[in-house]
C-alpha cells in the first residue's frame, strides 16, 4: 500500500494531466497554424473560397487607372513641403485612395459603389408580391452551382412597373456579378421590339431575356438583349474598362445619374401623368470629380451664388406664374430653370454655389428623389464649380428616401461639398465649411455655417391617411449648442489678413491698393467673418430693422408681397446663438461673428434687413418650377466677398434681358463702405 503522501500526489497528477495536455496541444496547434505552416503554391494564391466557389480575385492592379474614365482625381491639401514652389496649395491633385475592389459586396445592389466587376447574366421577373417583403420571393431560378460560378442573382431595387396599375405587378431586373477570371462578361445591352434583334451574324454572342420589359404594361413588347464578350482574363485593360458594371432605372425624361447612360427606347412610354421609365447602365468605373478646397483668390476675393427653391420634380412640368411670352423649353420648367442657372453661372463665375433648400418639389411630384437629384446640380457641376445644400421643408416630402440618404446620393455627385453633420444634433445637414487664403499659410479667412431648419413640426392625418402639415419646424436647442461649440473652436486671426509673400507672386499683391480692395487700417485679433445659411426664416427676420446714422431703415429690397414664412416655434437661435457668438473674446467687443444669414423659402421675398447688427437676406425665387408672381422676375443673390473676408457685398441678378444690366440692390453689408 502506497504511503498517503504518494497517493495524494498521484491523484493530483491525474487531475491536472488532462487540462495541461489540452493546453499544450492547443498551443502546439496555434504554433503550427501561424508560424510553422506554409501553404503550398497553388490556385489559392490568387483565389479565395467563399459563396462563389474559387472566387477569383482580379490581380490587374495596373488597370485601376484605366477604369477611372471620368476623372476622379481628388484635389487635396498636401503638406507645404510637398508642394512645388510654382504651384498653389489648393491646386495640387493627389492620387485618389485605392479602393479594395475585392471587398465590395457582389450580392447587394448598390449603384454608388465603384465596382469594376463585370456582369455575367441578366434576367427579368414579374411578381405580384412586393420583393422588398422577403428575399427570394421573386428571384429567377438558380442552383448553388450556378451561383458559385456566375454569381448570385442581384435585384435592381427599382420597379419597371412603378407607375403601372396595381394589377401589373412588380417587374424586376436581376443580374449576376462575378469576379471569376474564366467567366464571359457582358459587354453591351440593347433593347429591341419583338420582331427585331441583333444582326444574324452576331446571334451567337447575344442572349435574349425571355420576358418583355413591358410585361403587364401598355405598349408593344420590348426585349432586353445582352452581348457576351471575353472572359476578364482574356480582356485588355481598355476592354475591361468598358464592360457593363452596373444597371439602374431613371424615371422621367431628364438626364441619368452621373456615370450612367440611357438605353433607348424608354421601357415605359410617357403618357398623361405617367412618366417615362428608362433602363440605364454604367461602363467601367465612373468616379465623380471632387471639389477643390474652398479658397480666396490671390487678390482676396470669394464669390457665392445662392440658388433658392428649385422645386424640381420627376416630371417635366410647366412654368409657373410666368408671362405667356416666356417659352419653356419642350414644356419643361426644370429644363428652362437649368438653362437659366447655366447662364448666370457663366456671367458671375462664382467660387461656390449654395442651394438653400427645397431642391425637391415634394407634394407628390418628386416621388423618386434619385431621378430628381441627378439633375438639380448638373448645370453647376458641368462648369466645375463646388456646390453645397441645406434642406428645405419640401425636401422631406419624398416618401421612402430620407434626408440622410439624400446626403449620400449628393455626396456621390461631382463637386459636391454636402455633409450630413453630427448624428446627435437635430436634423440632417448641420456642418461648417471654411474658406482659406490662397497663399501657403492656408489661413482660415471665412466661415460658412449650414443648418437644417427642418420641415414640419405638426400635422394631421386626413381621411385618406395622408399626413397634412399644419406648422413649420424650427432650429432646435441641440443645433444652437452645436453652433456655439463650433464657433468657440475657431481660432482668431490677425485682421485684416496680410498674405504670405514667401512665394514670388509678382504684381498680384499690387492689386491690394486698388480702390475696391482697400484694407481697413485698424488691426485686430478676431475670428474670421461668417455667413450662415438655412431654409426657413427666423421670427426675427421680420423684426423692425435697425436704422442708420441718418435715421434710414436698413431694409433693402422687396418684402411684403407674401405672408411671413417663419415657424411659430422657436428655440432662440438668434438670441441664444447668433447674438452670443462674438468674433472676439475681448471684453469690449460687441461685434457678432455671423454677419449675414441667408434664407430661402419665400419666393417673392428678396430683401436684406439688418436686425441687431445682423443681416437677414432672402434669395428670392430662382426657379420656374416654384410659385412666383407676374411682374416679379426670377432672380439669384450673389455674395461678393473681398479684402480677404473683410468686405461682404451683395446684389441680385434678375432674368430680365438675359441677366444683362439686371443688377438690383447692390450694397455693401460689412466692411468699408457698409451701410451703418
Amino acid at each position: 500500500m502506497a504511503p498517503p503522501v504518494f497517493a495524494r500526489l498521484g491523484q493530483w497528477l491525474r487531475n491536472v494531466s488532462v487540462p495541461v495536455s489540452t493546453f499544450i496541444s492547443f498551443c502546439s496547434m496555434l504554433l503550427f497554424m501561424f508560424i510553422l505552416y506554409q501553404p503550398t503554391p497553388g490556385p489559392g494564391i490568387i483565389q479565395r473560397l467563399g459563396w462563389q466557389s474559387w472566387d477569383t480575385i482580379s490581380v490587374h492592379q495596373e488597370d485601376l487607372s484605366a477604369t477611372n474614365t471620368s476623372g476622379g482625381a481628388v484635389v487635396g491639401s498636401p503638406p507645404a513641403e510637398q508642394i512645388p514652389q510654382d504651384v498653389d496649395w489648393w491646386n495640387v491633385t493627389t492620387t485618389q485612395e485605392a479602393v479594395d475592389m475585392a471587398s465590395l459586396p457582389l450580392d447587394v445592389w448598390s449603384p454608388l459603389l465603384p465596382h469594376d466587376t463585370g456582369l455575367s447574366e441578366i434576367a427579368i421577373t414579374r411578381c405580384f408580391v412586393n420583393p422588398r417583403l422577403g428575399s427570394g420571393l421573386c428571384d429567377p431560378d438558380s442552383t448553388s452551382e450556378k451561383d458559385a460560378i456566375r454569381g448570385k442573382w442581384v435585384r435592381v431595387d427599382r420597379n419597371l412597373n412603378f407607375e403601372g396599375s396595381i394589377f401589373s405587378g412588380y417587374l424586376n431586373i436581376f443580374y449576376r456579378r462575378t469576379r471569376r477570371q474564366d467567366v464571359n462578361l457582358i459587354t453591351d445591352i440593347k433593347l429591341y421590339p419583338d420582331s427585331e434583334g441583333p444582326p444574324p451574324s452576331e446571334s451567337e454572342v447575344w442572349t435574349k431575356v425571355p420576358l418583355s420589359m413591358r410585361a403587364g404594361m401598355k405598349g408593344a413588347p420590348l426585349y432586353l438583349w445582352y452581348k457576351i464578350g471575353k472572359t476578364s482574363n482574356d480582356m485588355t485593360a481598355e476592354e475591361r474598362a468598358n464592360i457593363i458594371t452596373e444597371l439602374d432605372l431613371l424615371y422621367g425624361n431628364d438626364i441619368p445619374w452621373y456615370g450612367f447612360e440611357k438605353i433607348e427606347p424608354a421601357t415605359m412610354i410617357h403618357r398623361g401623368d405617367v412618366e417615362s421609365t428608362w433602363l440605364t447602365m454604367r461602363r467601367g468605373v465612373k468616379t465623380p470629380p471632387r471639389a477643390p478646397p474652398l479658397h480666396f483668390s490671390h487678390d482676396g476675393r470669394f464669390k457665392i451664388l445662392q440658388i433658392a427653391d428649385l422645386h424640381y420634380s420627376v416630371a417635366a412640368g410647366t412654368c409657373r406664374d410666368t408671362p405667356a411670352s416666356l417659352s419653356c423649353d419642350t414644356g419643361s420648367d426644370n429644363t428652362t430653370t437649368t438653362s437659366l442657372i447655366a447662364t448666370i453661372l457663366a456671367i458671375e463665375k462664382p467660387d461656390l454655389v449654395v442651394f438653400t433648400g427645397d431642391q425637391l418639389n415634394g407634394q407628390g411630384t418628386s416621388w423618386d428623389p434619385k431621378s430628381v437629384l441627378a439633375k438639380f446640380s448638373r448645370a453647376v457641376a458641368d462648369q466645375g464649380i463646388p456646390w453645397t445644400v441645406v434642406f428645405g421643408n419640401h425636401d422631406e416630402e419624398t416618401g421612402y428616401t430620407t434626408k440622410a440618404e439624400q446626403v449620400k446620393l449628393m455626396q456621390a455627385l461631382p463637386y459636391s461639398l454636402v455633409e450630413a453633420g453630427p448624428k446627435d444634433v437635430h436634423g440632417v445637414g448641420n456642418y461648417v465649411l471654411k474658406v482659406k487664403s490662397a497663399d501657403a499659410s492656408k489661413t482660415h479667412l471665412l466661415t460658412l455655417y449650414f443648418l437644417d431648419s427642418g420641415s414640419y413640426s405638426k400635422g394631421v392625418y386626413n381621411f385618406w391617411g395622408l399626413f397634412t402639415p399644419t406648422e413649420y419646424d424650427w432650429i432646435r436647442q441641440s443645433q444652437i449648442d452645436w453652433f456655439l461649440q463650433e464657433s468657440a473652436s475657431i481660432n482668431p486671426i490677425q485682421r485684416p489678413f496680410v498674405p504670405d509673400t514667401g512665394k514670388d507672386l509678382g504684381h498680384v499683391w499690387d492689386r491690394q491698393s486698388s480702390d475696391d480692395q482697400l484694407t481697413p487700417g485698424v488691426s485686430k485679433l478676431a475670428k474670421p467673418n461668417a455667413l450662415m445659411f438655412f431654409h426657413m426664416p427666423l421670427p426675427e427676420t421680420y423684426s423692425p430693422p435697425d436704422t442708420s446714422s441718418t435715421g434710414r431703415a436698413l431694409d433693402i429690397g422687396i418684402s411684403g408681397l407674401e405672408t411671413k414664412g417663419n415657424a411659430k416655434g422657436n428655440d432662440g437661435l438668434f438670441e441664444k446663438g447668433i447674438l452670443k457668438a462674438m468674433e472676439s473674446d475681448h471684453v469690449s467687443s460687441n461685434v457678432r461673428e455671423v454677419k449675414v444669414i441667408g434664407h430661402g423659402h419665400c419666393h417673392v421675398t428678396e430683401n436684406c434687413r439688418r436686425v441687431k447688427g445682423v443681416w437677414f437676406c432672402f434669395g428670392g425665387g430662382g426657379s420656374y418650377s416654384g410659385y412666383g408672381k407676374l411682374g416679379f422676375d426670377r432672380r439669384f443673390r450673389i455674395y461678393d466677398i473681398s479684402n480677404f473676408g473683410e468686405t461682404i457685398r451683395t446684389y441680385k441678378r434678375t432674368e430680365h434681358d438675359g441677366f444683362q444690366d439686371s443688377i438690383l440692390d447692390d450694397v455693401v453689408l460689412v466692411g468699408k463702405g457698409a451701410r451703418t
